[in-house]
Protein backbone atom coordinates (compact mmCIF):
# COMPACT_ATOMS: atom_id res chain seq x y z
CA UNK A 1 0.00 0.00 0.00
CA UNK A 2 0.85 3.13 -0.87
CA UNK A 3 0.01 6.91 1.07
CA UNK A 4 -0.20 9.74 -0.77
CA UNK A 5 -0.01 13.26 0.66
CA UNK A 6 -1.56 15.24 -0.86
CA UNK A 7 -4.56 18.05 -2.55
CA UNK A 8 -5.78 19.32 -5.56
CA UNK A 9 -2.31 20.90 -7.09
CA UNK A 10 -1.30 19.37 -10.25
CA UNK A 11 2.03 18.43 -8.88
CA UNK A 12 -0.56 15.74 -6.81
CA UNK A 13 -2.66 15.06 -9.69
CA UNK A 14 0.42 13.66 -11.46
CA UNK A 15 1.28 11.44 -8.95
CA UNK A 16 -2.59 10.37 -9.03
CA UNK A 17 -2.42 10.15 -12.45
CA UNK A 18 0.55 7.94 -12.23
CA UNK A 19 -0.86 5.68 -9.47
CA UNK A 20 -3.96 4.59 -11.72
CA UNK A 21 -1.96 4.38 -14.36
CA UNK A 22 0.10 1.60 -12.65
CA UNK A 23 -2.77 0.06 -11.02
CA UNK A 24 -0.65 0.23 -7.38
CA UNK A 25 -2.78 0.00 -4.41
CA UNK A 26 -2.76 3.35 -2.43
CA UNK A 27 -5.13 5.78 0.10
CA UNK A 28 -5.06 9.52 -0.74
CA UNK A 29 -4.94 11.61 2.51
CA UNK A 30 -5.88 14.99 1.88
CA UNK A 31 -3.44 17.44 3.95
CA UNK A 32 -5.32 20.83 5.04
CA UNK A 33 -2.81 23.40 4.03
CA UNK A 34 -4.89 26.57 5.02
CA UNK A 35 -4.14 25.14 8.85
CA UNK A 36 -0.83 24.47 8.01
CA UNK A 37 -0.81 20.60 8.40
CA UNK A 38 2.30 20.81 6.06
CA UNK A 39 4.62 22.76 8.65
CA UNK A 40 3.97 19.85 11.29
CA UNK A 41 6.53 17.93 12.57
CA UNK A 42 5.53 14.63 11.83
CA UNK A 43 4.88 15.79 8.04
CA UNK A 44 8.50 17.81 7.93
CA UNK A 45 10.03 14.74 8.63
CA UNK A 46 8.69 13.20 5.51
CA UNK A 47 9.85 16.35 3.03
CA UNK A 48 11.73 18.67 4.84
CA UNK A 49 10.66 21.60 2.07
CA UNK A 50 6.90 21.15 3.67
CA UNK A 51 5.11 20.84 0.13
CA UNK A 52 2.79 17.92 -1.42
CA UNK A 53 2.97 15.43 -2.85
CA UNK A 54 4.64 13.01 -0.81
CA UNK A 55 4.27 9.71 -0.74
CA UNK A 56 4.70 6.01 1.55
CA UNK A 57 5.86 2.65 0.19
CA UNK A 58 5.07 0.30 3.04
CA UNK A 59 5.87 -2.39 1.02
CA UNK A 60 9.38 -0.94 0.36
CA UNK A 61 9.87 1.19 3.21
CA UNK A 62 10.66 4.70 1.07
CA UNK A 63 9.39 8.18 1.04
CA UNK A 64 9.96 10.05 -1.71
CA UNK A 65 8.97 13.89 -2.21
CA UNK A 66 8.79 16.02 -4.77
CA UNK A 67 6.36 14.88 -7.67
CA UNK A 68 8.84 14.40 -10.67
CA UNK A 69 11.21 12.16 -8.24
CA UNK A 70 7.85 10.38 -6.96
CA UNK A 71 6.76 9.57 -10.73
CA UNK A 72 10.31 8.43 -11.77
CA UNK A 73 10.58 6.03 -8.82
CA UNK A 74 6.90 5.01 -9.31
CA UNK A 75 8.23 4.05 -12.85
CA UNK A 76 11.41 2.08 -11.94
CA UNK A 77 9.10 0.34 -8.97
CA UNK A 78 6.68 -0.81 -11.22
CA UNK A 79 8.64 -1.49 -14.13
CA UNK A 80 5.23 -0.23 -16.19
CA UNK A 81 7.24 1.20 -19.60
CA UNK A 82 6.71 4.72 -18.44
CA UNK A 83 10.26 4.94 -17.87
CA UNK A 84 12.22 3.24 -20.87
CA UNK A 85 15.42 1.17 -20.20
CA UNK A 86 17.32 2.25 -23.55
CA UNK A 87 19.55 4.93 -22.31
CA UNK A 88 18.38 7.23 -25.25
CA UNK A 89 15.01 7.35 -25.06
CA UNK A 90 15.51 7.29 -21.04
CA UNK A 91 17.29 10.35 -21.31
CA UNK A 92 14.72 12.14 -23.71
CA UNK A 93 12.18 11.51 -20.81
CA UNK A 94 14.40 13.24 -18.42
CA UNK A 95 15.02 15.76 -20.08
CA UNK A 96 11.15 16.86 -20.93
CA UNK A 97 10.24 15.75 -17.19
CA UNK A 98 12.96 18.43 -15.76
CA UNK A 99 11.23 20.90 -18.24
CA UNK A 100 7.59 20.19 -16.88
CA UNK A 101 9.70 20.88 -13.24
CA UNK A 102 11.73 23.43 -13.77
CA UNK A 103 9.91 25.21 -16.36
CA UNK A 104 5.97 24.87 -16.99
CA UNK A 105 4.95 23.71 -13.70
CA UNK A 106 6.55 27.03 -11.37
CA UNK A 107 5.58 29.41 -15.18
CA UNK A 108 2.14 27.74 -14.70
CA UNK A 109 1.94 28.37 -11.20
CA UNK A 110 2.61 32.10 -10.47
CA UNK A 111 1.05 33.08 -13.81
CA UNK A 112 -2.18 31.85 -12.03
CA UNK A 113 -1.46 33.70 -8.58
CA UNK A 114 -0.49 37.01 -10.48
CA UNK A 115 -3.82 36.47 -12.77
CA UNK A 116 -6.16 35.06 -10.22
CA UNK A 117 -5.03 35.88 -6.55
CA UNK A 118 -3.39 38.80 -7.19
CA UNK A 119 -4.81 40.34 -10.28
CA UNK A 120 -3.43 43.87 -9.41
CA UNK A 121 0.15 43.62 -10.46
CA UNK A 122 0.69 43.91 -13.77
CA UNK A 123 4.19 43.32 -14.94
CA UNK A 124 4.54 40.11 -12.41
CA UNK A 125 1.20 38.89 -14.56
CA UNK A 126 2.52 39.67 -17.68
CA UNK A 127 6.26 38.48 -16.81
CA UNK A 128 4.97 34.84 -16.22
CA UNK A 129 2.06 34.60 -18.61
CA UNK A 130 4.06 35.52 -21.70
CA UNK A 131 6.52 32.94 -20.21
CA UNK A 132 3.85 30.60 -19.66
CA UNK A 133 2.71 30.80 -23.27
CA UNK A 134 6.29 29.89 -24.22
CA UNK A 135 6.87 26.99 -23.10
CA UNK A 136 3.14 26.03 -24.16
CA UNK A 137 4.81 27.10 -27.98
CA UNK A 138 7.93 24.45 -27.00
CA UNK A 139 5.46 21.92 -26.29
CA UNK A 140 3.51 22.94 -29.60
CA UNK A 141 6.30 22.63 -31.25
CA UNK A 142 7.39 19.32 -30.17
CA UNK A 143 3.72 17.40 -30.27
CA UNK A 144 3.41 18.71 -34.13
CA UNK A 145 6.29 16.16 -34.58
CA UNK A 146 5.48 13.49 -31.84
CA UNK A 147 3.04 11.61 -30.85
CA UNK A 148 3.92 11.97 -27.51
CA UNK A 149 5.65 14.65 -25.36
CA UNK A 150 8.75 12.12 -25.21
CA UNK A 151 8.75 10.16 -28.44
CA UNK A 152 6.42 7.88 -29.36
CA UNK A 153 5.04 6.24 -26.33
CA UNK A 154 3.51 7.29 -23.60
CA UNK A 155 6.07 8.37 -20.36
CA UNK A 156 6.06 9.93 -16.88
CA UNK A 157 7.01 13.09 -19.20
CA UNK A 158 3.59 13.07 -20.54
CA UNK A 159 1.95 12.18 -17.01
CA UNK A 160 3.68 15.13 -15.38
CA UNK A 161 3.43 18.10 -18.02
CA UNK A 162 -0.74 16.69 -19.06
CA UNK A 163 -2.32 18.29 -15.23
CA UNK A 164 -0.33 21.50 -15.96
CA UNK A 165 -1.88 21.71 -19.03
CA UNK A 166 -4.92 20.99 -17.85
CA UNK A 167 -4.91 23.74 -15.22
CA UNK A 168 -3.91 25.84 -18.29
CA UNK A 169 -7.02 25.04 -20.45
CA UNK A 170 -9.09 25.85 -17.06
CA UNK A 171 -7.93 29.22 -15.82
CA UNK A 172 -6.50 30.77 -19.13
CA UNK A 173 -8.91 30.95 -21.38
CA UNK A 174 -7.76 33.66 -23.49
CA UNK A 175 -4.49 31.57 -24.26
CA UNK A 176 -4.42 30.42 -28.05
CA UNK A 177 -5.44 27.46 -29.52
CA UNK A 178 -2.32 25.13 -30.35
CA UNK A 179 -3.50 22.20 -32.07
CA UNK A 180 -1.13 19.79 -31.73
CA UNK A 181 -1.11 20.13 -27.60
CA UNK A 182 -4.64 19.65 -27.86
CA UNK A 183 -4.73 16.81 -29.70
CA UNK A 184 -2.14 15.09 -27.76
CA UNK A 185 -4.39 16.49 -24.37
CA UNK A 186 -7.28 14.18 -25.53
CA UNK A 187 -5.37 11.69 -26.42
CA UNK A 188 -4.49 11.36 -22.52
CA UNK A 189 -7.54 12.35 -21.05
CA UNK A 190 -9.87 9.42 -23.18
CA UNK A 191 -7.72 6.64 -20.70
CA UNK A 192 -9.26 4.85 -18.38
CA UNK A 193 -6.81 6.31 -15.77
CA UNK A 194 -6.71 9.42 -16.77
CA UNK A 195 -10.95 9.23 -16.51
CA UNK A 196 -10.72 8.16 -13.43
CA UNK A 197 -8.08 11.15 -11.72
CA UNK A 198 -10.09 13.76 -13.34
CA UNK A 199 -12.85 12.47 -11.21
CA UNK A 200 -10.47 12.39 -8.14
CA UNK A 201 -9.07 15.96 -8.51
CA UNK A 202 -12.68 17.21 -9.42
CA UNK A 203 -12.93 16.06 -5.87
CA UNK A 204 -10.21 17.18 -4.40
CA UNK A 205 -10.91 20.48 -6.15
CA UNK A 206 -14.36 20.93 -4.24
CA UNK A 207 -12.80 19.88 -0.34
CA UNK A 208 -10.13 22.05 -0.90
CA UNK A 209 -12.43 25.23 -1.77
CA UNK A 210 -14.32 23.85 1.73
CA UNK A 211 -10.77 23.92 3.45
CA UNK A 212 -9.97 27.43 1.58
CA UNK A 213 -13.52 29.08 2.57
CA UNK A 214 -13.35 28.08 6.38
CA UNK A 215 -9.81 29.30 6.31
CA UNK A 216 -9.80 32.88 8.36
CA UNK A 217 -8.08 36.44 6.86
CA UNK A 218 -4.74 35.52 8.43
CA UNK A 219 -4.50 32.07 7.21
CA UNK A 220 -5.02 32.75 4.03
CA UNK A 221 -2.50 35.83 4.21
CA UNK A 222 0.12 32.95 5.33
CA UNK A 223 -1.05 30.37 2.94
CA UNK A 224 -0.47 33.06 -0.27
CA UNK A 225 2.33 34.72 1.28
CA UNK A 226 1.14 37.90 1.85
CA UNK A 227 2.78 38.09 5.77
CA UNK A 228 6.49 38.55 5.92
CA UNK A 229 8.67 36.28 7.56
CA UNK A 230 11.74 36.79 9.14
CA UNK A 231 14.57 34.98 6.98
CA UNK A 232 17.66 35.03 6.98
CA UNK A 233 20.50 35.42 4.19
Amino acid sequence: MITLYGMSSPNVIKVVLMLEETGLRYELKQLNLMAGEQFEPWFIAMNPNSKVPVIVDEETGITVFESGAILWYLAERTGSGFLPDDLSARTTVHQWLMLQMSGLGPMCGQAFHFTMIEPGHPYPKNRYTIELARLLDVLERRLADSEYVAGENYTIADIAVWPWVRTVSRFFKDMPERPALARWFETIARRPAAVRTLQIATDLSLADRDMMGKGTDAMRDKYFGRVARQVSF
